[in-house]
Formats: C-alpha cells, structure tokens, sequence
C-alpha cells in the first residue's frame, strides 16, 4: 500500500469485503451498510475516502425517487484498481481474522 491508500479501518475493510463479495456489480448506499452493519455516519465518510482513493465508483440512480416513493440512491462499485488493492489488503489480514474466528 502507498501513502495515497484509504486507512483500512473494520468499517473499510466492511465495506470492501461487502462490495467484493456481492453477486450485483454495484450496491447501494444503504445496502452496503445494512450487510456491513455500518451505521451512515461512518459509511457514507469511508465510501467517500474510497471513491476519492479511485478504489469505489459511484452514480445516482436514474428513476425517478418520488414516482418510487423513497429517497433517491447512489450506487457504488469497486473498481479494477480497487479491486486489487482491497484483495491484496484482505490477504494481509487473512491470519488474524482466522486467530479472532478460531479464539471466538
């Protein structure tokens, strides 16, 4: 990892570890927190460091929220770069959450 890699927070890697391991391409805002289990104000800061670090994309969604009856969603995918990275940094810290699963 260089100086200009997202700090890998539990809640980054969370949400690097959805996002890589969901069959979709892309997922919501809130879908990537309600499977992480991150609260908004720690996700919608770390999705942004990602997206600024160039390892998330993102895009609002097209139709129209109020015919659909919610808020509008912004959708987030991992990028080649991102996917890289986000893999090589799991893989570093593969053997310590094997020890935290063993000793739970």
């Amino acid at each position: 990892m260089d100086d200009r890699d997202p700090r890998l927070s539990r809640p980054t890697l969370g949400v690097l570890t959805t996002l890589l391991g969901s069959p979709r391409d892309e997922l919501s805002g809130a879908e990537i927190g309600k499977e992480a289990n991150i609260g908004a104000g720690t996700l919608y800061p770390v999705l942004a460091r990602l997206e600024k670090a160039g390892w998330l994309t993102s895009r609002w969604e097209t139709e129209d929220p109020h015919a659909l009856g919610r808020p509008r969603r912004r959708y987030y995918r991992v990028t080649p770069l991102g996917a890289t990275k986000a893999k090589a940094a799991l893989r570093q810290f593969e053997p310590a959450i094997r020890r935290l699963a063993w000793e739970s």
